[in-house]
């Protein structure tokens, strides 16, 4: 049975008011549009994490699977640390009519110095070894150009993007060999603070993004690279959407109107972005796509440090406790649906042309019913569909909106490599000694 939320309820009501509500449709015609918007319009998803899932479980080495089997059973290798089945694989990239996909170079924010500039580019490199593996299936792309020409082409168009400011070292030169090497976006900040941007998931210490943080939106700007505001705090949002000269993104965040986690975005930055003709990149995250699985996750922690202080030592007793918890605490369920109410809201928050899709797959432990892997695009332009969006808004969703970001985003670059040079500005300099 399919769930009928609020946000369809009142789309619902909205278009029958405008006397645009047009006779429902069958599956069959539905499906139908879908296809014909995926054929047309490349779908874009802005945040998948295998790469960090072939490092993890393969050991980083990309002749040990096959991307072109099922790998939603695939278990890791010997010696390999990943568990249970992956979201992402070749036939359902495919049967998900996905047509470019912004890999994450993801590295711990636990990796810092130089170490983390290594780990980076061994994370790159397994984008374009999969790429050089599976050549009839994936291509690397760098410009919207060349997302337009893979796709008609019926190849995924590989994109490159790096989750967290303290992969680059506090370096300029860092960042300009990243987007050498073929990163198009960074996100400023991941799980915790780093030395010029704030996190959305650590308490404040720079209360939004550092002198140098600002000069470093400023050189992704020059150099045509995606500033990335996921997991970065309320107020690096709205310093950087101060600051850049190009639109943002967020690559995989969802709308904190309906789930009040901060990785999600509050209304007042959504409008920020729709002056700024960015796009949010809606996450199927279960912890942030429902506000009741978020409370209890939180329950859940809690009560786990609980039982690790009552039981210290005994991890029969934790075990046996904890399941006794989790029988009398069922976790709440999380849907496709749920998913679509997020981007309804982006939608009314933030205009049309600022929605987008970034699932997060395979950075995830689990999906909402409905999301299990790649493979299921469909479904959600499909519920879409049913709640009234047009061919053209699907088109948008999918990735017309991204597309026309990175355009846009190349355009600014243009413009301020005619004038600018590479920035030589150092943290030192604009910032002073290190914070605590």
């Amino acid at each position: 049975m399919r769930i009928i939320t609020i946000a369809a309820v009142a789309s619902g009501l909205a278009l029958a008011a405008s006397g645009a509500l047009a006779a429902p449709q069958s599956d069959a015609e539905i499906q139908a549009r879908v296809a014909r918007v995926l054929k047309a319009t490349p779908l874009i998803d802005g945040h998948n994490d295998f790469p960090w899932e072939v490092r993890d479980r393969f050991a980083q080495k990309t002749g040990v699977f096959d991307m072109k089997s099922d790998l939603s059973h695939q278990p890791p290798v010997p010696g390999g640390e990943g568990t249970g089945g992956l979201m992402t694989d070749i036939p359902r990239l495919h049967a998900g009519g996905v047509g470019g996909q912004f890999w994450s170079v993801y590295i711990p924010v636990a990796i810092t110095g130089p170490a983390a500039v290594q780990t980076t580019i061994e994370q790159i490199d397994i984008v374009k070894r999969l790429a050089a593996r599976y050549p009839a299936d994936l291509g690397m792309a760098y410009t919207a150009d060349d997302i337009v020409r893979l796709h008609k082409e019926g190849r995924i168009a590989s994109l490159i993007g790096v989750e967290g400011g303290h992969q680059i070292d506090d370096s300029m030169a860092v960042l300009r060999a990243y987007y050498a090497l073929g990163a198009r976006y960074m996100t400023l900040a991941h799980f915790t603070d780093n030395h010029f941007a704030d996190s959305a998931t650590d308490d404040p210490l720079h209360h939004g993004l550092s002198p140098y943080g600002k000069a470093v939106v400023g050189e992704m700007n020059r150099l045509g690279m995606l500033v990335d505001l996921s997991h970065v705090s309320a107020e690096t949002m709205r310093d950087a959407l101060a600051v850049s000269q190009a639109p943002v993104i967020f690559s995989h965040s969802g709308a904190r109107a309906i789930s009040d986690h901060p990785r999600n975005v509050p209304d007042d930055v959504l409008a920020l972005v729709a002056k700024n003709h960015g796009v949010v990149m809606a996450n199927f995250a279960t912890g942030y796509v429902s506000d009741a699985r978020r409370r209890w996750n939180a329950d859940q922690a809690a009560e786990t440090a609980r039982e690790a202080s009552l039981f210290t030592g005994q991890p029969d007793r934790r075990k046996a406790a904890m399941a006794e918890w989790a029988a009398a605490h069922p976790k709440p369920r999380v849907t496709l649906a749920q998913v679509a109410d997020h981007i309804e809201q982006i939608r009314k928050a933030c205009g049309i042309d600022c929605v987008g899709l970034g699932s997060d797959f395979d950075g995830i432990p689990d999906t909402p019913e409905g999301l299990e892997g790649v493979d299921k695009y469909p479904a959600l332009l499909a519920e879409l569909a049913r709640r009234g969006w047009s061919d053209e808004d699907l088109g948008k969703l999918a990735g017309g909106n991204l597309l026309r970001v990175l355009r846009d985003t190349e355009s600014t670059a243009r413009r301020l490599q005619a004038s600018e040079q590479p920035s030589e500005a150092t943290i030192a300099e604009l910032d002073g000694p290190a914070k605590p």
